[in-house]
């Protein structure tokens, strides 16, 4: 279950996952008191995170993980709906002018210049303007619905925000953040598995190059990555650990200063990744986290307090999973 904060702020252009495909075949999914929640739902709401398993290269594995990812879809989407029918009991509404006001953000949030363009890129993702604010109106009473329930439950105090200060300076102080270049080999994700073989092999031909005596990576990468910071010569700048997705951060963090790695897979294709420096991490001073720290401690308790109110309203209503 996302936190409030997702229901709040992150309202972004591709929210709600990727189109659903046509081949589907529309399976119930589950049924919640009388609403029916169908496997095309299901599929849609975990797309963005199935694409990543892509890069799995063992198939128990990735089994495992998309069956937990379908779950974690089908566990949302259910108390999306007992959350919609505790809207219509409590009578909760929202206004055509809060709607708008969310559209805007999300159009300045994506970079949107104008509503043509963005209902093209809608229609894109399988959208229409109306469906989409429909969608939209529906985040909106979900969130006065956990403003109610859920927010007077959340409290920060003084307390809590000196001890994760104290838990952040001990993390911060042993930890390192690398400045970093980098060579992608593009893997397009319709890629047949012969595809992303020979890209491989590129990739690895690439490192080997790298790894020569007085080769200069980033003249390397200007001249052979297909990423957008080619131009750069690869540069990623410095990144602290959290930032990258886990395999490129893996790697990031266990090479010395100096080294190349092997070819690393993302969704985007092949990387190959060279150290430039390892350095200590300054520790910001208290009042410069505190809002930080405060921020994430109410994200926290957040979605603690409402993953138990959905746990409640669950307990109550008639959930029959088929799945």
């Amino acid at each position: 279950m996302k936190n409030l904060v997702a229901f709040l702020a992150a309202v972004m252009l591709l929210t709600g996952g990727t189109r659903a495909h046509a081949e589907l075949v529309d399976k119930v999914a589950a049924v919640v008191n009388r609403d029916v929640i169908a496997m095309s739902e299901v599929q849609q709401r975990a797309a963005p995170e199935m694409q990543r398993l892509n890069s799995e290269p063992d198939p128990r594995k990735r089994a495992d993980e998309r069956a937990q990812l379908l779950k974690t879809a089908l566990d949302t989407l259910i108390g999306e709906k007992l959350m919609e029918a505790e809207v219509q009991q409590l009578g909760i509404t929202t206004t055509e002018a809060e709607v708008d006001d969310l559209v805007q953000d999300v159009l300045k949030q994506n970079n949107v210049p104008d509503m043509k363009q963005f209902e093209q890129l809608l229609v894109n993702e399988g959208y229409t303007l109306a469906s989409y604010r429909e969608m939209l109106r529906k985040r909106v009473v979900r969130d006065k619905l956990l403003r109610m329930k859920v927010g007077p439950k959340v409290k920060v105090t003084e307390e809590d925000l000196k001890a994760a200060y104290t838990q952040y300076t001990r993390l911060e102080g042993e930890d390192v953040e690398v400045h970093a270049r980098h060579i992608l080999v593009q893997v397009d994700a319709k890629a047949t598995p012969e595809q992303v073989a020979a890209a491989k092999q590129k990739a690895e031909g690439i490192a080997k190059e790298a790894r020569r005596p007085g080769m200069d990576f980033s003249a390397l990468a200007r001249a052979r990555s297909e990423g957008p910071s080619a131009a750069d010569g690869g540069d990623l700048g410095y990144f602290k650990r959290g930032v990258m997705v886990p395999a490129f951060e893996k790697a990031a963090f266990n090479l010395k200063q100096g080294e190349v790695s092997e070819p690393i897979r993302t969704n985007f294709g092949w990387h190959i990744l060279k150290v430039e420096e390892r350095r200590n991490v300054s520790v910001a001073s208290y009042e410069e986290m505190k809002p930080k720290l405060e921020s994430k401690l109410l994200n926290e308790k957040t979605e603690k307090f409402l993953d138990q109110y959905v746990q409640e309203l669950r307990s109550k209503a008639n959930v029959e999973v088929k799945m």
